[in-house]
Protein backbone atom coordinates (compact mmCIF):
# COMPACT_ATOMS: atom_id res chain seq x y z
CA UNK A 1 0.00 0.00 0.00
CA UNK A 2 1.53 3.73 -0.84
CA UNK A 3 0.53 6.08 1.47
CA UNK A 4 1.18 9.89 1.93
CA UNK A 5 0.08 12.88 -0.06
CA UNK A 6 -0.55 13.18 -4.04
CA UNK A 7 -1.85 16.63 -5.76
CA UNK A 8 -5.83 16.18 -5.85
CA UNK A 9 -5.53 16.13 -9.66
CA UNK A 10 -4.23 12.56 -8.94
CA UNK A 11 -6.52 11.84 -5.95
CA UNK A 12 -8.73 10.29 -7.89
CA UNK A 13 -9.26 6.26 -7.16
CA UNK A 14 -7.49 6.16 -3.98
CA UNK A 15 -8.49 6.47 -0.43
CA UNK A 16 -8.96 9.58 2.09
CA UNK A 17 -6.32 9.33 4.75
CA UNK A 18 -7.86 12.48 6.85
CA UNK A 19 -11.33 13.42 6.92
CA UNK A 20 -11.59 16.82 4.78
CA UNK A 21 -14.34 19.56 6.43
CA UNK A 22 -15.21 21.99 3.56
CA UNK A 23 -17.87 24.96 3.98
CA UNK A 24 -20.80 22.73 3.37
CA UNK A 25 -19.23 19.37 3.26
CA UNK A 26 -17.40 16.61 4.67
CA UNK A 27 -15.05 14.31 3.35
CA UNK A 28 -14.49 11.51 5.97
CA UNK A 29 -11.15 9.27 6.08
CA UNK A 30 -11.79 6.06 4.08
CA UNK A 31 -13.62 7.85 1.36
CA UNK A 32 -12.62 6.27 -2.08
CA UNK A 33 -12.81 9.46 -4.16
CA UNK A 34 -14.00 10.32 -6.97
CA UNK A 35 -13.42 12.28 -10.36
CA UNK A 36 -16.51 14.38 -8.63
CA UNK A 37 -15.15 14.49 -5.36
CA UNK A 38 -11.60 15.61 -7.02
CA UNK A 39 -13.31 18.28 -8.73
CA UNK A 40 -15.16 19.86 -5.27
CA UNK A 41 -11.59 19.12 -3.48
CA UNK A 42 -10.35 21.57 -6.12
CA UNK A 43 -13.14 24.01 -6.69
CA UNK A 44 -12.53 24.64 -2.96
CA UNK A 45 -8.63 25.06 -3.07
CA UNK A 46 -6.72 22.34 -1.84
CA UNK A 47 -3.63 21.60 -3.58
CA UNK A 48 -2.14 18.21 -2.05
CA UNK A 49 -4.17 15.75 -0.15
CA UNK A 50 -3.00 12.68 1.98
CA UNK A 51 -4.84 8.85 0.48
CA UNK A 52 -3.89 5.47 0.66
CA UNK A 53 -3.71 3.71 -2.26
CA UNK A 54 -3.67 -0.02 -2.79
CA UNK A 55 -1.58 -2.32 -4.48
CA UNK A 56 -2.03 -5.85 -6.57
CA UNK A 57 -0.55 -7.77 -3.05
CA UNK A 58 -3.31 -5.76 -0.61
CA UNK A 59 -6.65 -6.67 0.09
CA UNK A 60 -8.94 -4.39 0.90
CA UNK A 61 -9.51 -3.52 4.61
CA UNK A 62 -13.46 -4.75 4.03
CA UNK A 63 -12.57 -7.70 1.86
CA UNK A 64 -9.75 -9.22 4.19
CA UNK A 65 -12.31 -8.59 7.73
CA UNK A 66 -15.04 -10.48 5.78
CA UNK A 67 -12.74 -13.66 4.78
CA UNK A 68 -11.39 -13.75 7.73
CA UNK A 69 -14.64 -13.87 9.48
CA UNK A 70 -16.34 -16.54 7.25
CA UNK A 71 -12.80 -18.26 8.66
CA UNK A 72 -13.63 -17.98 11.66
CA UNK A 73 -17.50 -17.65 12.70
CA UNK A 74 -18.48 -21.10 13.83
CA UNK A 75 -22.19 -22.81 14.94
CA UNK A 76 -24.61 -20.11 16.76
CA UNK A 77 -22.95 -16.93 15.36
CA UNK A 78 -23.69 -14.48 12.68
CA UNK A 79 -21.48 -12.26 10.62
CA UNK A 80 -22.50 -8.72 10.19
CA UNK A 81 -21.85 -6.75 7.16
CA UNK A 82 -18.38 -4.70 7.22
CA UNK A 83 -17.77 -1.25 7.33
CA UNK A 84 -14.51 0.16 7.80
CA UNK A 85 -12.48 -2.81 7.69
CA UNK A 86 -14.63 -4.23 10.82
CA UNK A 87 -16.49 -7.33 10.78
CA UNK A 88 -18.56 -8.39 14.01
CA UNK A 89 -19.45 -11.54 14.78
CA UNK A 90 -23.15 -11.52 16.69
CA UNK A 91 -24.69 -14.45 18.76
CA UNK A 92 -27.92 -15.70 17.26
CA UNK A 93 -28.61 -17.61 20.55
CA UNK A 94 -28.28 -17.77 24.39
CA UNK A 95 -25.78 -20.33 25.15
CA UNK A 96 -21.71 -20.41 25.84
CA UNK A 97 -19.13 -18.94 23.78
CA UNK A 98 -16.61 -21.47 23.06
CA UNK A 99 -13.08 -20.03 22.07
CA UNK A 100 -10.00 -21.65 20.68
CA UNK A 101 -7.66 -19.02 22.34
CA UNK A 102 -4.18 -20.35 20.99
CA UNK A 103 -5.51 -19.86 17.88
CA UNK A 104 -6.64 -16.07 18.36
CA UNK A 105 -3.46 -15.31 19.54
CA UNK A 106 -1.54 -16.76 16.63
CA UNK A 107 -3.66 -15.26 14.36
CA UNK A 108 -3.03 -11.49 15.60
CA UNK A 109 0.55 -12.29 15.67
CA UNK A 110 0.48 -12.45 11.60
CA UNK A 111 0.59 -8.80 10.72
CA UNK A 112 0.04 -5.80 12.41
CA UNK A 113 -3.13 -5.83 10.06
CA UNK A 114 -5.01 -8.14 11.46
CA UNK A 115 -6.53 -8.08 14.45
CA UNK A 116 -9.38 -10.23 16.17
CA UNK A 117 -10.90 -9.42 19.50
CA UNK A 118 -13.55 -11.68 21.32
CA UNK A 119 -15.23 -11.87 24.84
CA UNK A 120 -13.36 -14.36 27.03
CA UNK A 121 -13.65 -17.90 26.51
CA UNK A 122 -16.90 -19.65 27.96
CA UNK A 123 -18.77 -16.30 28.37
CA UNK A 124 -22.31 -16.74 28.41
CA UNK A 125 -23.96 -14.58 25.75
CA UNK A 126 -27.50 -13.96 24.43
CA UNK A 127 -28.97 -13.05 20.93
CA UNK A 128 -27.45 -9.57 19.41
CA UNK A 129 -24.62 -10.03 21.67
CA UNK A 130 -21.35 -8.79 20.27
CA UNK A 131 -18.80 -11.99 20.75
CA UNK A 132 -16.18 -11.03 18.51
CA UNK A 133 -14.93 -8.22 16.20
CA UNK A 134 -12.74 -8.78 13.22
CA UNK A 135 -10.38 -5.46 12.78
CA UNK A 136 -8.39 -4.84 9.95
CA UNK A 137 -6.61 -1.42 10.20
CA UNK A 138 -6.96 0.93 7.50
CA UNK A 139 -6.75 0.66 4.86
CA UNK A 140 -5.64 -2.91 3.83
CA UNK A 141 -3.79 -5.91 4.88
CA UNK A 142 -1.07 -8.06 2.47
CA UNK A 143 -2.88 -11.01 0.54
CA UNK A 144 -0.18 -13.60 2.44
CA UNK A 145 -1.42 -11.81 5.91
CA UNK A 146 -4.97 -12.56 5.04
CA UNK A 147 -4.14 -16.08 3.84
CA UNK A 148 -1.94 -17.30 6.55
CA UNK A 149 -4.81 -15.87 9.40
CA UNK A 150 -7.83 -18.06 7.31
CA UNK A 151 -5.02 -21.03 7.38
CA UNK A 152 -5.17 -21.01 11.07
CA UNK A 153 -8.58 -20.28 11.66
CA UNK A 154 -9.79 -23.28 9.64
CA UNK A 155 -7.04 -25.42 11.00
CA UNK A 156 -8.07 -25.31 14.55
CA UNK A 157 -11.95 -25.05 13.77
CA UNK A 158 -13.62 -27.49 15.84
CA UNK A 159 -10.71 -27.68 17.91
CA UNK A 160 -12.27 -25.81 21.48
CA UNK A 161 -14.73 -28.96 20.70
CA UNK A 162 -17.60 -27.59 19.83
CA UNK A 163 -20.31 -27.61 17.12
CA UNK A 164 -23.31 -26.25 17.68
CA UNK A 165 -26.92 -27.75 16.22
CA UNK A 166 -26.33 -27.61 13.08
CA UNK A 167 -22.57 -29.53 13.33
CA UNK A 168 -20.92 -26.20 12.00
CA UNK A 169 -17.43 -25.88 13.93
CA UNK A 170 -15.35 -22.98 13.71
CA UNK A 171 -12.57 -21.26 16.11
CA UNK A 172 -15.71 -19.27 17.91
CA UNK A 173 -19.07 -21.15 18.28
CA UNK A 174 -22.24 -20.08 20.30
CA UNK A 175 -23.54 -22.89 22.19
CA UNK A 176 -27.19 -23.31 22.62
CA UNK A 177 -28.51 -24.05 26.04
CA UNK A 178 -30.11 -27.38 25.86
CA UNK A 179 -33.54 -28.09 28.15
CA UNK A 180 -31.71 -30.20 30.56
CA UNK A 181 -33.49 -32.11 33.45
CA UNK A 182 -31.33 -31.72 36.70
CA UNK A 183 -32.49 -33.86 40.17
CA UNK A 184 -31.82 -32.47 43.48
CA UNK A 185 -31.08 -34.53 46.51
CA UNK A 186 -30.36 -32.24 49.55
CA UNK A 187 -29.46 -34.06 52.96
CA UNK A 188 -30.35 -32.86 56.12
CA UNK A 189 -29.10 -32.38 59.85
CA UNK A 190 -30.83 -31.04 62.79
CA UNK A 191 -29.33 -27.74 62.74
CA UNK A 192 -30.61 -27.09 58.64
CA UNK A 193 -33.95 -25.26 58.93
CA UNK A 194 -36.48 -26.64 56.52
CA UNK A 195 -37.11 -23.06 55.62
CA UNK A 196 -32.99 -23.10 54.22
CA UNK A 197 -33.48 -26.18 52.10
CA UNK A 198 -36.88 -25.15 50.48
CA UNK A 199 -34.91 -21.61 49.13
CA UNK A 200 -32.03 -23.65 47.77
CA UNK A 201 -34.80 -25.31 45.96
CA UNK A 202 -36.29 -22.14 44.68
CA UNK A 203 -33.04 -20.90 43.83
CA UNK A 204 -31.79 -23.97 42.16
CA UNK A 205 -34.83 -24.31 39.52
CA UNK A 206 -34.38 -20.44 38.74
CA UNK A 207 -31.10 -21.30 37.61
CA UNK A 208 -31.80 -23.77 35.98
CA UNK A 209 -35.22 -22.00 34.02
CA UNK A 210 -32.48 -19.47 33.42
CA UNK A 211 -30.53 -21.60 31.20
CA UNK A 212 -33.94 -23.36 29.38
CA UNK A 213 -33.57 -26.09 31.73
CA UNK A 214 -35.89 -27.74 34.78
CA UNK A 215 -35.71 -28.97 37.79
CA UNK A 216 -37.62 -32.41 37.27
CA UNK A 217 -37.15 -33.76 40.41
CA UNK A 218 -36.22 -32.78 44.75
CA UNK A 219 -35.56 -35.07 47.76
CA UNK A 220 -34.49 -35.17 50.97
CA UNK A 221 -31.75 -37.61 52.66
CA UNK A 222 -30.10 -37.58 55.96
CA UNK A 223 -26.62 -36.75 55.86
CA UNK A 224 -24.94 -40.02 56.29
CA UNK A 225 -23.17 -41.51 53.36
CA UNK A 226 -24.95 -44.96 53.14
CA UNK A 227 -28.52 -42.44 53.45
CA UNK A 228 -27.25 -40.48 50.32
CA UNK A 229 -26.28 -43.43 48.76
CA UNK A 230 -29.75 -44.52 48.47
CA UNK A 231 -31.22 -41.04 47.46
CA UNK A 232 -28.67 -41.51 44.33
CA UNK A 233 -30.39 -44.64 43.50
CA UNK A 234 -33.79 -43.65 44.10
CA UNK A 235 -33.01 -40.65 41.86
CA UNK A 236 -32.15 -42.90 39.16
CA UNK A 237 -35.96 -43.35 38.31
CA UNK A 238 -36.13 -39.48 37.50
CA UNK A 239 -35.36 -38.79 33.79
CA UNK A 240 -32.17 -36.38 34.40
CA UNK A 241 -29.38 -35.49 32.53
CA UNK A 242 -27.67 -34.12 35.95
CA UNK A 243 -27.72 -35.12 39.72
CA UNK A 244 -26.78 -32.34 42.05
CA UNK A 245 -26.04 -32.75 45.37
CA UNK A 246 -26.30 -29.91 48.54
CA UNK A 247 -24.99 -31.34 51.48
CA UNK A 248 -26.30 -30.03 54.96
CA UNK A 249 -22.60 -29.22 56.01
CA UNK A 250 -19.92 -28.52 53.19
CA UNK A 251 -17.77 -30.96 51.81
CA UNK A 252 -14.53 -30.92 53.08
CA UNK A 253 -12.66 -33.74 51.98
CA UNK A 254 -12.70 -36.44 49.36
CA UNK A 255 -13.95 -39.00 52.53
CA UNK A 256 -17.10 -36.87 53.47
CA UNK A 257 -20.69 -38.03 53.65
CA UNK A 258 -21.24 -36.82 49.89
CA UNK A 259 -18.39 -38.40 48.11
CA UNK A 260 -18.62 -41.34 49.96
CA UNK A 261 -22.38 -41.70 49.17
CA UNK A 262 -21.74 -41.19 45.12
CA UNK A 263 -18.98 -44.12 45.41
CA UNK A 264 -21.04 -46.14 46.96
CA UNK A 265 -23.74 -45.84 44.58
CA UNK A 266 -21.04 -46.60 42.06
CA UNK A 267 -19.74 -43.32 40.91
CA UNK A 268 -16.37 -41.65 40.75
CA UNK A 269 -15.74 -38.32 41.90
CA UNK A 270 -13.43 -36.65 39.06
CA UNK A 271 -12.19 -33.39 41.21
CA UNK A 272 -12.76 -31.91 44.33
CA UNK A 273 -11.78 -28.02 44.57
CA UNK A 274 -12.27 -25.09 42.52
CA UNK A 275 -9.91 -22.09 41.77
CA UNK A 276 -13.29 -19.60 42.06
CA UNK A 277 -14.19 -17.87 44.76
CA UNK A 278 -16.97 -17.97 45.56
CA UNK A 279 -17.33 -21.78 44.97
CA UNK A 280 -14.02 -23.36 45.57
CA UNK A 281 -15.73 -26.38 47.70
CA UNK A 282 -17.58 -27.67 44.61
CA UNK A 283 -16.97 -31.65 43.91
CA UNK A 284 -17.47 -32.78 39.97
CA UNK A 285 -17.97 -36.63 39.86
CA UNK A 286 -19.52 -38.98 37.33
CA UNK A 287 -21.86 -41.94 37.94
CA UNK A 288 -23.26 -43.77 34.98
CA UNK A 289 -22.49 -41.83 32.25
CA UNK A 290 -24.08 -38.75 33.69
CA UNK A 291 -22.31 -35.86 35.43
CA UNK A 292 -22.40 -35.09 39.66
CA UNK A 293 -21.96 -32.05 41.22
CA UNK A 294 -21.62 -31.64 44.90
CA UNK A 295 -22.70 -28.17 45.30
CA UNK A 296 -20.63 -25.36 47.28
CA UNK A 297 -22.60 -23.99 49.92
CA UNK A 298 -22.88 -20.50 48.51
CA UNK A 299 -25.10 -22.59 45.37
CA UNK A 300 -27.69 -21.37 47.69
CA UNK A 301 -27.86 -18.46 46.96
CA UNK A 302 -28.89 -16.94 43.70
CA UNK A 303 -25.29 -14.56 43.39
CA UNK A 304 -22.81 -15.98 40.90
CA UNK A 305 -20.39 -18.12 42.01
CA UNK A 306 -18.35 -21.31 40.41
CA UNK A 307 -21.53 -23.66 40.38
CA UNK A 308 -22.95 -21.15 38.27
CA UNK A 309 -19.90 -21.40 35.22
CA UNK A 310 -19.89 -25.29 35.51
CA UNK A 311 -23.52 -25.42 35.00
CA UNK A 312 -24.10 -23.33 32.06
CA UNK A 313 -21.53 -25.34 30.30
CA UNK A 314 -23.23 -28.11 31.18
CA UNK A 315 -26.15 -26.56 30.01
CA UNK A 316 -24.64 -26.17 26.34
CA UNK A 317 -23.46 -29.21 25.74
CA UNK A 318 -20.04 -28.61 26.97
CA UNK A 319 -18.22 -31.17 28.54
CA UNK A 320 -16.54 -30.22 32.14
CA UNK A 321 -12.90 -32.05 33.10
CA UNK A 322 -11.00 -31.71 36.23
CA UNK A 323 -8.40 -29.76 34.10
CA UNK A 324 -11.55 -27.30 32.78
CA UNK A 325 -12.05 -26.67 36.27
CA UNK A 326 -8.26 -26.05 37.58
CA UNK A 327 -8.23 -24.08 34.34
CA UNK A 328 -10.84 -21.06 36.01
CA UNK A 329 -8.94 -19.36 38.07
CA UNK A 330 -7.87 -16.08 36.09
CA UNK A 331 -10.79 -13.94 36.29
CA UNK A 332 -11.87 -16.68 39.07
CA UNK A 333 -12.17 -14.21 41.70
CA UNK A 334 -16.23 -13.38 42.15
CA UNK A 335 -16.19 -12.39 45.71
CA UNK A 336 -17.07 -8.59 46.26
CA UNK A 337 -14.94 -6.30 47.10
CA UNK A 338 -13.86 -2.91 47.50
CA UNK A 339 -12.51 -2.50 44.08
CA UNK A 340 -15.44 -4.55 42.76
CA UNK A 341 -18.70 -3.20 44.41
CA UNK A 342 -21.11 -4.83 41.80
CA UNK A 343 -23.54 -7.50 43.62
CA UNK A 344 -23.08 -11.10 42.10
CA UNK A 345 -26.80 -11.13 41.97
CA UNK A 346 -26.34 -8.51 39.27
CA UNK A 347 -23.60 -10.13 37.93
CA UNK A 348 -25.90 -13.17 36.67
CA UNK A 349 -27.47 -10.86 34.38
CA UNK A 350 -26.42 -9.36 31.00
CA UNK A 351 -24.59 -5.61 32.11
CA UNK A 352 -26.62 -2.93 30.12
CA UNK A 353 -23.82 -1.87 27.85
CA UNK A 354 -22.57 -5.19 26.56
CA UNK A 355 -21.89 -5.02 23.22
CA UNK A 356 -24.61 -5.70 20.95
CA UNK A 357 -25.83 -5.54 17.69
CA UNK A 358 -27.52 -2.43 17.19
CA UNK A 359 -31.59 -2.72 17.49
CA UNK A 360 -32.71 -1.14 14.25
CA UNK A 361 -36.51 -0.93 13.51
CA UNK A 362 -37.22 -0.56 9.70
CA UNK A 363 -40.17 1.77 8.98
CA UNK A 364 -41.38 1.22 5.15
CA UNK A 365 -43.59 4.39 4.07
CA UNK A 366 -46.13 3.64 2.46
CA UNK A 367 -48.84 6.18 2.60
CA UNK A 368 -48.30 8.26 -0.99
CA UNK A 369 -50.78 9.43 -3.28
CA UNK A 370 -48.76 8.84 -6.31
CA UNK A 371 -49.87 11.95 -8.38
CA UNK A 372 -47.37 11.92 -10.73
CA UNK A 373 -48.41 8.04 -11.46
CA UNK A 374 -51.92 9.16 -12.58
CA UNK A 375 -54.86 6.72 -10.95
CA UNK A 376 -52.96 3.90 -10.43
CA UNK A 377 -51.14 3.30 -6.74
CA UNK A 378 -47.45 2.85 -7.94
CA UNK A 379 -46.99 0.66 -4.58
CA UNK A 380 -48.95 -2.24 -5.76
CA UNK A 381 -47.73 -2.30 -9.64
CA UNK A 382 -46.19 -5.44 -9.54
CA UNK A 383 -42.11 -5.52 -10.39
CA UNK A 384 -40.28 -8.80 -10.53
CA UNK A 385 -43.81 -10.52 -9.94
CA UNK A 386 -44.70 -8.85 -6.92
CA UNK A 387 -46.12 -5.24 -6.01
CA UNK A 388 -43.41 -2.33 -5.18
CA UNK A 389 -43.56 -2.31 -1.86
CA UNK A 390 -43.74 -6.37 -1.19
CA UNK A 391 -39.99 -5.43 -2.31
CA UNK A 392 -39.66 -2.81 0.46
CA UNK A 393 -40.74 -4.56 3.26
CA UNK A 394 -38.58 -7.84 1.91
CA UNK A 395 -35.50 -6.00 1.56
CA UNK A 396 -36.21 -5.47 5.53
CA UNK A 397 -36.96 -8.28 6.52
CA UNK A 398 -34.13 -10.27 5.10
CA UNK A 399 -31.57 -7.70 7.11
CA UNK A 400 -30.52 -7.83 10.51
CA UNK A 401 -33.47 -5.80 12.05
CA UNK A 402 -35.57 -6.39 15.05
CA UNK A 403 -38.71 -5.56 13.44
CA UNK A 404 -40.77 -3.76 10.32
CA UNK A 405 -43.81 -1.28 10.25
CA UNK A 406 -45.16 -0.08 7.55
CA UNK A 407 -46.79 3.76 8.32
CA UNK A 408 -50.35 3.10 5.62
CA UNK A 409 -51.89 6.25 4.12
CA UNK A 410 -53.86 6.26 0.87
CA UNK A 411 -55.10 2.73 -0.15
CA UNK A 412 -54.47 1.33 3.35
CA UNK A 413 -56.59 -1.87 2.89
CA UNK A 414 -55.15 -2.78 -0.40
CA UNK A 415 -51.63 -2.47 1.02
CA UNK A 416 -52.17 -4.17 4.13
CA UNK A 417 -54.01 -6.81 1.59
CA UNK A 418 -50.77 -7.22 -0.48
CA UNK A 419 -48.68 -7.22 2.66
CA UNK A 420 -50.63 -10.21 4.51
CA UNK A 421 -48.78 -12.61 6.01
CA UNK A 422 -45.54 -10.58 6.12
CA UNK A 423 -44.40 -10.58 9.97
CA UNK A 424 -44.71 -6.63 9.68
CA UNK A 425 -46.80 -4.01 12.39
CA UNK A 426 -49.14 -1.57 10.29
CA UNK A 427 -49.51 2.50 11.81
CA UNK A 428 -51.34 4.80 9.82
CA UNK A 429 -50.96 8.09 8.67
CA UNK A 430 -53.95 10.30 9.06
CA UNK A 431 -52.73 13.07 7.55
CA UNK A 432 -51.20 10.83 4.50
CA UNK A 433 -52.70 13.88 2.05
CA UNK A 434 -49.72 16.38 4.00
CA UNK A 435 -47.26 14.60 2.13
CA UNK A 436 -43.66 12.82 2.80
CA UNK A 437 -43.35 14.89 6.29
CA UNK A 438 -46.29 13.40 7.63
CA UNK A 439 -45.30 10.11 7.12
CA UNK A 440 -41.82 10.48 8.40
CA UNK A 441 -43.52 12.16 11.76
CA UNK A 442 -46.04 9.10 11.66
CA UNK A 443 -42.61 7.00 11.37
CA UNK A 444 -40.78 8.75 14.20
CA UNK A 445 -43.60 8.60 16.56
CA UNK A 446 -44.09 4.82 15.97
CA UNK A 447 -40.45 3.30 16.45
CA UNK A 448 -40.29 0.81 19.22
CA UNK A 449 -38.77 2.51 22.67
CA UNK A 450 -36.07 -0.51 22.23
CA UNK A 451 -34.87 0.84 19.41
CA UNK A 452 -30.99 2.36 19.00
CA UNK A 453 -32.04 3.78 15.51
CA UNK A 454 -34.70 3.83 12.80
CA UNK A 455 -34.13 2.84 8.86
CA UNK A 456 -36.63 4.46 6.44
CA UNK A 457 -37.39 2.26 3.75
CA UNK A 458 -39.28 3.89 0.31
CA UNK A 459 -42.08 1.92 -0.63
CA UNK A 460 -41.37 2.87 -4.43
CA UNK A 461 -37.70 1.90 -4.39
CA UNK A 462 -37.86 -2.06 -5.69
CA UNK A 463 -34.15 -2.34 -6.09
CA UNK A 464 -33.16 -1.79 -2.73
CA UNK A 465 -31.94 -5.32 -0.80
CA UNK A 466 -31.38 -6.57 2.43
CA UNK A 467 -27.64 -6.15 1.48
CA UNK A 468 -27.78 -2.25 1.24
CA UNK A 469 -30.24 -1.83 4.59
CA UNK A 470 -27.34 -4.41 5.79
CA UNK A 471 -24.60 -2.25 5.12
CA UNK A 472 -25.47 0.97 6.42
CA UNK A 473 -26.43 -0.88 9.74
CA UNK A 474 -22.85 -1.99 9.71
CA UNK A 475 -21.13 1.90 9.19
CA UNK A 476 -24.03 2.73 12.14
CA UNK A 477 -21.86 4.11 15.52
CA UNK A 478 -22.78 6.92 17.16
CA UNK A 479 -19.87 6.69 19.31
CA UNK A 480 -17.81 7.04 16.48
CA UNK A 481 -19.69 10.06 14.67
CA UNK A 482 -21.80 7.90 12.24
CA UNK A 483 -25.45 8.66 13.53
CA UNK A 484 -26.92 9.24 10.96
CA UNK A 485 -26.11 6.52 7.51
CA UNK A 486 -26.80 7.74 4.41
CA UNK A 487 -26.38 4.89 1.00
CA UNK A 488 -24.14 7.20 -2.10
CA UNK A 489 -23.36 5.77 -5.84
CA UNK A 490 -20.09 7.61 -6.65
CA UNK A 491 -20.37 10.28 -4.22
CA UNK A 492 -24.26 10.92 -5.24
CA UNK A 493 -26.62 10.09 -2.00
CA UNK A 494 -29.79 8.35 -1.92
CA UNK A 495 -32.14 6.27 -0.04
CA UNK A 496 -32.88 4.31 2.24
CA UNK A 497 -31.44 6.49 5.80
CA UNK A 498 -30.70 4.94 8.76
CA UNK A 499 -31.17 7.70 11.79
CA UNK A 500 -29.98 7.37 15.52
CA UNK A 501 -32.82 7.80 17.78
CA UNK A 502 -31.75 11.06 19.27
CA UNK A 503 -32.96 12.49 16.01
CA UNK A 504 -36.93 11.39 15.95
CA UNK A 505 -37.99 14.08 18.38
CA UNK A 506 -36.87 16.63 15.46
CA UNK A 507 -38.38 14.80 12.67
CA UNK A 508 -41.86 15.11 14.81
CA UNK A 509 -41.33 18.75 13.82
CA UNK A 510 -41.13 18.12 9.95
CA UNK A 511 -43.76 20.07 7.65
CA UNK A 512 -45.00 19.64 3.92
CA UNK A 513 -44.12 17.56 1.45
CA UNK A 514 -40.39 17.43 2.09
CA UNK A 515 -38.30 14.75 3.65
CA UNK A 516 -35.55 15.21 6.58
CA UNK A 517 -32.57 16.09 4.41
CA UNK A 518 -32.26 19.70 5.92
CA UNK A 519 -32.10 17.45 9.36
CA UNK A 520 -28.75 15.51 7.32
CA UNK A 521 -27.70 18.81 6.66
CA UNK A 522 -27.12 19.93 9.96
CA UNK A 523 -25.55 17.43 11.02
CA UNK A 524 -23.01 16.56 8.50
CA UNK A 525 -20.64 15.89 11.19
CA UNK A 526 -22.21 13.08 12.06
CA UNK A 527 -23.29 11.86 8.30
CA UNK A 528 -21.74 8.36 7.51
CA UNK A 529 -21.86 8.57 3.76
CA UNK A 530 -21.83 4.30 2.70
CA UNK A 531 -20.73 3.74 -0.40
CA UNK A 532 -22.86 1.06 -2.49
CA UNK A 533 -21.58 0.50 -5.92
CA UNK A 534 -25.12 -0.04 -7.39
CA UNK A 535 -28.45 2.25 -8.87
CA UNK A 536 -30.58 0.61 -6.43
CA UNK A 537 -30.52 3.01 -3.32
CA UNK A 538 -31.19 5.91 -6.26
CA UNK A 539 -33.68 4.44 -8.04
CA UNK A 540 -37.15 5.31 -7.58
CA UNK A 541 -40.60 4.77 -9.38
CA UNK A 542 -42.72 8.00 -9.34
CA UNK A 543 -44.26 8.14 -12.82
CA UNK A 544 -45.13 5.76 -15.82
CA UNK A 545 -41.95 5.91 -17.96
CA UNK A 546 -39.88 5.22 -15.05
CA UNK A 547 -42.40 2.07 -13.99
CA UNK A 548 -42.33 1.06 -17.75
CA UNK A 549 -38.81 0.97 -17.34
CA UNK A 550 -38.22 -0.87 -14.42
CA UNK A 551 -40.43 -3.56 -15.96
CA UNK A 552 -37.98 -3.99 -19.71
CA UNK A 553 -35.29 -3.80 -17.35
CA UNK A 554 -36.32 -7.32 -15.70
CA UNK A 555 -38.05 -9.02 -18.74
CA UNK A 556 -34.88 -8.32 -20.65
CA UNK A 557 -32.93 -9.80 -17.31
CA UNK A 558 -35.29 -12.95 -18.06
CA UNK A 559 -34.61 -13.71 -22.02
Amino acid sequence: MKFGPVPVSEAAGAYLAHSIRLDRRTFKKGRLLSTEDIMVLEAAGLGNVKVARLESSDVHEDKAAERLAKALAGDGLKISAAFTGRVNLIADCTGVLTVDTDCINRINAVHESVTVATLPAYASVNPRQMAATIKIIPFAAPEWAVREAEAIAKGSAGANGSAGTSGRPGTLAANPYRPIRAALIQSTLPTVKPSVLDKTVDVTAARLTALGGVLADERRTPHEGAAIADAIRAADAVDADILLIAGASAIVDRADALPAGIKQAGGRVLHFGMPVDPGNLIMLAERNGKPVIGLPGCARSPKLNGFDWALQRFAAGIPVTPQDIQAMGVGGLLAEIGARPLPRAEATRTPVDTPHAPNVAAMVLAAGQSRRMGQANKLLEAVDGRAMVVAAVEAALGADISSVTVVTGHEADSVQTVLAGKPVRFVHNPDYADGLSASLKTAAASAPEDADAMIVLLGDMPDVTSAHVDRLIAAFNPLEGRAICVPTVSGKRGNPVLWAKRFLAEMLALRGDVGAKHLIGQNEDVVAEVEMGDDGVLSDVDTPEALAAVRTRGNSGSD
